[in-house]
């Protein structure tokens, strides 16, 4: 039995492109400021790009998170300019302690080869274990639950802030904010299955246009009380959140409001880089933030009655209802960047064996992460639409706003421990020392938002609960399959001997078989030989296997073992962020010499029916559970791209 990979089988150069001409004489000088002009400008670009999709949800934060934060302070009669002063020094050391330092200086480097993210960092982790982990699988479950919830209240409190702008315009409007703001996130959802890849190239510069409107309203504002500059020291924010109990421990908790969003620069790293998303954050993004938030301190402190709300107060009167539909389409592109987010975790999981088998379509011929999952779409929608109807205010979203931010920051940094300790090599004591800094704060901020449970913030809690079972389920059911699959199967080897020996009948061409075990033969194979009483001339079993890495090398793709004289097995290697194309891999071994003829191959696919069973090893609600994931589970030729021409499908009922 012999074993190649695809680099030995490759027998053809990998396509490179052919050497830039230059012409005789060019100076080196030129060439070398050519580069590095081309560089520079795909580097603003990228810059550009992660404005318009890192920022839009902590970017629209300036729209209620000081008015939140501060609003506990007008319930309790106690707005004074220390308390002022306070929940702006608060805000500011959550943009710098938690975005920048811990997010934009330190998370950053824990990359999975260039992709960051809750899943990403629990796949690190995992490998840098040396395997799985109970404790760090369960962490990562976690975190992409409670990003679950985060994705459905996100578009639902910032397309509804933005809204409520126009009461300022005239009262009249207020009977139109909920049908306004539904009308615009059904449009939203309904938009998503025709890609937006026209429109994303206006992200950057719409959002660039906000941060720079929002920067310059709050500069013109800070006059009115120079005094708010000293919410930099951060002693004042301390000394309030001390001094006033469980009241400063209340505004912490909405003073986070302001820092929501900050997962979005490690989980969206893959798609712009390292470093383009940490130069727009200190550059850009930072300065506009920080000046928003000064100006609205200062508004609230020479005019108290602006509290209501100082975001659009701190426009003239004549530049309201233009502020307001900027804000809006700001707000519009942060729910886009979010439901992307959640279309690239749930695949992101289905890789990874926590979801079922999802239809993903591509709206996009170049761009892989470009996707399109209907069902997800749906179930985001259902929920949006739920949270604005039953909350009916951007005020009331804000009390279940943040639990699930707050949850998935804690995940983050206790995965990171394990990068920091196993990969990076640092002795335990230190890495302990750095992690328990930043995790003292999430815990701290986790604790504060926990307040607002019976106020709404059951609502994420409750989103990530289901998420959670969904993928406990799934995980748990599908293991229990596996194994009494494996019980009943019949290893490969010996079903190629039996074969030897009873020779069935043999007719041209390939059949191809998709398996999960590549040591077992698989059902659909047995069945063919069952009821068809036939075999081809040449077997091919293929199993797919997701990798911990985002993306596999092509030299990487697959391995090939030879069986028998007519029996050969693949394993065809995929990340967790490739969609497992079978044909193409197919390509790929054909150019490297091995003899395939998509014309003469068919796929042999099993169809399991999976049934209730009253001896099932899990309780029935979850049984029943399982049955109902495994009928939303996507067909296997459309999920792994076969043709469906060239498809068999051989069905066959189990219980667990």
């Amino acid at each position: 039995m012999t074993q190649q990979s695809g680099a030995e089988m490759r027998t053809l150069p990998p396509t490179q492109e052919p050497p830039r001409q230059e012409p005789p004489g060019a100076p080196q000088e030129a060439r070398a400021d050519d580069v590095h002009e081309r560089r520079q400008g795909r580097l603003i670009g990228l810059i550009v790009g992660s404005i318009g999709v890192v920022y839009g949800d902590i970017g629209t934060s300036p729209l209620y998170a000081l008015r939140e934060s501060l609003a506990h302070i007008v319930q309790a009669d106690l707005l004074t300019e220390e308390a002022v002063i306070g929940a702006l020094s608060l805000l500011i050391f959550a943009l710098i302690f938690t975005v920048t330092i811990k997010y934009v200086v330190f998370l950053m480097r824990a990359d999975n080869r260039g992709e960051g993210g809750t899943l990403a960092l629990m796949a690190l982790a995992e490998s840098s274990i040396g395997g799985k982990s109970l404790l760090v699988f369960l962490l990562g479950v976690a975190g992409a639950a409670l990003f679950s919830g985060d994705a459905i209240i996100t578009p639902a409190i910032s397309v509804m802030s933005a809204i409520e702008g126009l009461e300022l315009v005239t009262h009249r409007f207020s009977a139109f904010v909920i049908p306004a703001t539904i009308f615009i996130l059904v449009t939203l959802f309904w938009a998503q299955s025709h890609g937006t890849a026209r429109v994303a190239a206006l992200f950057g510069p719409v959002m660039m246009i906000f941060f720079v409107t929002i920067g310059a309203l709050g500069a013109t504002h800070i006059q009115d009380a120079p005094q708010v500059l000293s919410a930099f020291n951060p002693a004042l924010g301390v000394a309030f959140f001390a001094e006033h109990g469980w009241l400063g421990f209340t505004v912490l908790g909405s003073v986070f409001l302001g820092v929501t969003g900050a997962e979005a620069l490690y989980a969206d790293m893959g798609h712009f880089g390292r470093r383009p998303i940490r130069v727009a954050w200190l550059t850009f993004i930072l300065p506009a933030l920080l000046l928003n938030y000064l100006g609205q301190g200062a508004l609230i402190l020479s005019r108290p009655e602006a509290i209501g709300n100082p975001f659009f107060l701190l426009a003239p009167e004549w530049g309201v209802l233009p502020l307001v539909i900027l804000s809006t389409v700001a707000t519009v592109i942060a729910s886009q960047a979010v439901i992307t987010g959640a279309f690239s975790i749930s695949r992101q999981a289905v890789q990874l064996g926590l979801l079922p088998r999802l239809e993903i379509t591509h709206t996009s011929a170049s761009q892989e992460g470009q996707i399109y999952i209907g069902k997800v779409n749906r179930l985001l929608l259902v929920g949006v639409l739920l949270l604005v109807v039953a909350f009916r205010g951007s005020s009331a979203l804000a009390s279940a706003y943040g639990i699930a931010v707050t949850g998935t920051m804690v995940v983050t940094t206790a995965l990171a421990f394990v990068v920091v300790w196993k990969k990076w090599g640092w002795p335990v004591w230190l890495a302990g020392l750095v992690v328990a800094a930043f995790l003292t704060v999430d815990l701290t901020f986790l604790a504060a938002n926990l307040l607002k449970v019976a106020e709404g913030g059951w609502a994420p809690l409750a989103l990530a609960a289901c998420a959670m079972i969904v993928m406990w389920t799934w995980v748990r059911g599908t293991r229990l399959l596996a194994e009494k699959t494996s019980r009943d199967s019949i290893p490969i080897m010996d079903l190629i001997t039996m074969m030897q020996k009873s020779k069935p009948t043999r007719v041209p061409g390939m059949a191809v078989f998709l398996t999960s075990d590549p040591n077992v033969a698989p059902a659909a194979l047995l069945h063919n030989l069952k009821h068809n009483k036939v075999l081809h001339e040449r077997v091919l079993i293929i199993s797919v296997k997701t990798e911990n890495r985002p993306r596999v090398p092509p030299e990487k793709r697959y391995e090939l073992t030879s069986l028998s004289e007519d029996f050969c097995s693949a394993i065809l290697h995929f990340g967790f962020m490739e969609s497992p194309r079978v044909p193409a891999a197919l390509a790929a071994m054909r150019k490297a010499g091995f003899k395939y003829d998509i014309m003469t191959t068919s796929f042999f696919l099993g169809r399991r029916i999976i049934k209730e069973s009253p001896a099932s090893e899990m309780p029935a609600w979850q049984d029943k559970l399982y049955v109902a994931l495994t009928r939303q589970s996507a067909n296997a030729t459309n999920f792994f791209s076969i043709p469906s021409d060239r498809v068999v499908e051989l069905g066959a009922q189990l219980t667990i």
